[in-house]
């Protein structure tokens, strides 16, 4: 009988790497673990084995979990792995590093040179040569002390500068301490620390382990290193707990040339412990952790000056403290603010229903763009960080300097105020009084005054009063940027140069904007504005400026209107 073929086994880690994660309900939130990875009750499906952490690299699924320094809400961010590394000379340090890149380190964020605390080396002397000499300590800890204790004087902060240093601490370590002993306030080290390395000792030496941190190198360890400051090369996680005979071969023919070329020269190998802390890890890595198996993790916001605006997804809103907290944490100290979006925009002006929910109250800030100063309330008015681009298309590729613009819907003036920068003058409109408000104080704040004129009404009463009154510049160029619905006002152009008694009048360039979600967007859009015109409009430049949804563009037209629709008999209302 023939042996049947073997089963194919699909491990859900090689195809889904997504799901690569554990749950974790240590900081802010008390999360249920749930098992990540579900085997099938069959009777012929075997069990899948548990996913392994990434061989190399940091990754909170592999190094150990530390406890010490860090805020205990944060202890569960904290890993710790171990690293060998070489101990030289600081002034070889630079060549080694640029010699020995492909099996040191190289991890993201971690310089692969460390620096000691107390390791600068000044005034290090070798031990003397003959242990019988008179110079010679004596040979246990408890004489050292003794010794040191009667001989001690002004001369020996010059043989033990270390004890020097820590007999007059600088004015920041007496701050630290200061705020340590007032009661409970968190340190520098423990509240911004991205990582750490630490030497374990070697040699059980037990004794002599405080007395080496309080006066060196000198009477300790091989008296290799003679006066000069030492740094440490951290080597590829891969070498760890080897000995200088088990190194590459590359690295042994680098320290033999080096030694050669540099006269005298010392290196040792010693085991260090790197420890990674919350600030270390980046956001998506630390929410990946944190949220149930199956949730998309939020890739990213839009930034409106200090504030992070979210839009989170139904399944996201049990999570969304914790997400906040993760994001500003993250982003500081740029963000301050974490707002999510938990409506539509469904009002005349344009303002969306926002939620706090990490950092400061306020939603006013400032935005900068492109050297222009800003003030938005987003309580209040409406401002969209994502089409910056696109008004900087305008501004420096459609815009001449002898043009005059008309801003239908000018909102806070972000086209306005970067068109008056560079044209010859500006009419800005809007129907909220709040932006409004705003935009007079941008346009101070930009000193702009003598070059923008400013309207608050509705958008056909400001296009009719500006092609019916005798005292303002001919209009060559129309923005019309409310893509809900400014396809729906092109109807006010219609008829609307039927009274004027003057000669000719130079047609405006209209640039209109618009969503569809039709398969042929353009044809789409150019339809609804043939509609809106009561006509064929020809020439009509389409531009896609962003993909808002999935199969939902924002477009932009811009077209010459046409001499017949601004002259027609028929007006806006009778079409």
């Amino acid at each position: 009988m023939a042996t049947p073929p073997p089963l194919l086994r699909l491990h859900p880690h090689r195809i889904l790497p997504r799901l690569r994660r554990f749950t974790s309900g240590r900081l802010l939130l008390c999360l249920h673990p749930k098992s990540l990875y579900a085997t099938a009750s069959t009777s012929q499906a075997a069990p899948t084995p548990p996913p392994q952490p990434p061989p190399h690299g940091p990754s909170l699924r592999r190094g150990r979990p530390t406890t010490g320094h860090p805020p205990e809400a944060l202890l569960s961010f904290s890993r710790t792995f171990d690293l060998a590394a070489l101990r030289v000379p600081a002034a070889a340090c630079a060549s080694l590093e640029r010699r020995l890149r492909g099996h040191l380190l190289n991890w993201p964020r971690v310089r692969n040179i460390a620096r000691l605390p107390n390791d600068d080396g000044d005034g290090l002397i070798s031990p003397p040569t003959s242990p019988g000499s008179s110079s010679a300590l004596p040979p246990t800890a408890v004489a050292r002390r003794e010794k040191l204790a009667r001989e001690f004087n002004a001369r020996g902060f010059v043989e033990f500068p270390i004890l020097a240093k820590m007999s007059r601490p600088t004015g920041r370590t007496r701050r630290e301490t200061k705020g340590r002993a007032a009661g409970g306030k968190e340190t520098k080290y423990e509240k911004d620390k991205v990582y750490v390395v630490e030497v374990l000792e070697q040699g059980g030496e037990d004794d002599e382990d405080e007395w080496k941190g309080l006066v060196g190198e000198k009477g300790f360890g091989k008296g290799a290193w003679r006066g000069e400051p030492t740094r440490l090369l951290l080597l590829d996680e891969g070498h760890a707990k080897r000995r200088v005979d088990e190194l590459p071969e590359a690295v042994k023919v680098v320290l033999e040339h080096e030694a050669n070329q540099g006269g005298p020269f010392a290196y040792e190998l010693v085991q260090c412990q790197l420890t990674l802390f919350y600030d270390y890890w980046p956001m998506n890595e630390v929410l990946e952790a944190l949220l149930p198996e199956g949730i998309i993790i939020p890739a990213g916001f839009e930034t409106v000056g200090h504030i992070a605006h979210l839009n989170l997804r139904d399944e996201h809103l049990p999570y969304k403290t914790l997400i906040a907290q993760v994001v500003l944490d993250k982003n500081k100290p740029k963000i301050q603010t974490v707002v999510n979006k938990i409506d539509a925009i469904q009002n005349d002006y344009r303002t969306m229903q926002l939620e706090i929910l990490a950092g400061h109250d306020s939603l006013v800030t400032t935005v900068i763009e492109s050297g222009l100063r800003f003030q938005v309330d987003l309580a209040t008015v409406y401002w969209n960080s994502r089409l910056s681009t696109e008004r900087q298309r305008l501004v420096n590729n459609i815009f001449q300097n002898s043009d005059v613009v008309c801003d239908v819907f000018s909102g806070v003036g972000p086209i306005a105020i970067s068109a008056a920068k560079k044209v010859k003058y500006v009419y800005a409109n809007d129907l909220n009084p709040a932006a409004v408000e705003y935009l007079e104080q941008n346009i101070v704040l930009n000193k702009l005054e003598r070059k923008i004129e400013v309207f608050n009404m509705d958008a056909r009463r400001f296009v009719n009063a500006m092609y019916s009154s005798q005292h303002v510049h001919p209009v060559t160029q129309v923005v019309m940027n409310l893509p809900k619905d400014a396809a729906e006002f092109l109807d006010v152009f219609r008829g609307i140069l039927r009274n004027r008694q003057t000669g000719h009048i130079a047609m405006p360039k209209i640039h209109v904007y618009g969503f569809s979600k039709a398969e042929d967007p353009e044809y789409d859009f150019h339809e609804r504005i043939n509609v809106a015109l009561c006509d064929s409009v020809t020439g009509v430049e389409m531009h896609r400026v962003r993909l808002v949804a999935p199969g939902k563009w924002m477009l932009c037209a811009s077209f010459t209107l046409p001499e017949s629709v601004a002259s027609a008999k028929a007006n806006y209302i009778t079409c």
